[in-house]
């Protein structure tokens, strides 16, 4: 991306974390680190730690004196969305950005989105092929049946991928959407047990954002599958499927006009 593109913005990025000390080990900070040092409109970097209760704090502390723009905030453990709200409404910069702390998706694949906020979207999603490199089969074809029920319940127009941990977005719009969020209702936090990682928030994000008529663009990243403990095949299937039928009933009892 061309400098001229991206001058004017200034852009906060979130790390959503819960006892991640295996990926923090490979040296994922590293990485971000030597992005943020050549992306200037990288202006802050928010780790917004789910509560973890491994060496998750203890690894992001000794970066922080090293780590110029790193900023460490904790919360009591609420799952992921929480950890993405806290994100945002802790950001500073007319522009957020957050992705999973995985790298699943490179860092430096910020660029792609970023030059479409620059182009004035509201919202800019990263996008996997459809193929899911590297992922088991189990999770490959719940994928598609995810898919294939999302579209059944709810209307979310072109979008393909809305799972995709690496999204962009003009930050007070984002907080518009925030504010009037019903199941992922940031100011009433789920009581969570161990790793919650529901496709629910995603789904209701974009749900508004289409509501408000928000330009929302759709980009294609590289992706590749990351073995992880926080992802529960099951249990996260099931809590999704709750939280797309609680976003349905919310809508036709009219709670999102």
């Amino acid at each position: 991306m061309k400098q001229t593109d991206n001058k004017k913005i200034e852009l906060s990025l979130i790390l959503p974390c819960y006892n991640e000390e295996v990926n923090l080990q490979k040296g994922v900070l590293d990485k971000v680190k030597n992005f943020s040092d050549t992306a200037d409109y990288i202006k802050e970097v928010i780790i917004v730690d789910d509560g973890s209760t491994d060496s998750t704090p203890e690894i992001i502390k000794s970066y922080l004196k090293k780590f110029s723009i790193l900023k460490y905030k904790r919360i009591k453990h609420q799952g992921k969305a929480a950890a993405v709200s806290t994100g945002i409404l802790s950001a500073n910069y007319s522009y957020t950005a957050f992705a999973d702390i995985d790298m699943a998706t490179p860092i430096d694949e910020l660029d792609k989105l970023v030059e479409y906020l620059a182009q004035d979207y509201q919202i800019v999603i990263g996008s996997r092929n459809s193929e899911r490199k590297g992922a088991p089969l189990i999770r490959k074809l719940m994928a598609k049946g995810f898919i294939l029920i999302r579209n059944l319940i709810l209307e979310l127009g072109k979008i393909k991928d809305t799972q995709c941990g690496f999204k962009a977005f003009k930050t007070d719009s984002a907080r518009k959407i925030l504010n009037k969020m019903q199941v992922f209702n940031p100011q009433k936090p789920r009581v969570i047990k161990g790793p919650s990682v529901t496709a629910g928030y995603d789904l209701e994000f974009l749900y508004i954002a289409r509501k408000l008529g928000y330009k929302i663009k759709e980009v294609p990243v590289e992706w590749k599958h990351v073995e992880t403990r926080n992802v529960k095949f099951i249990k996260d299937s099931l809590e999704s499927l709750k939280d797309i039928l609680t976003i349905k009933l919310y809508t036709l009892k009219g709670y999102y006009k």
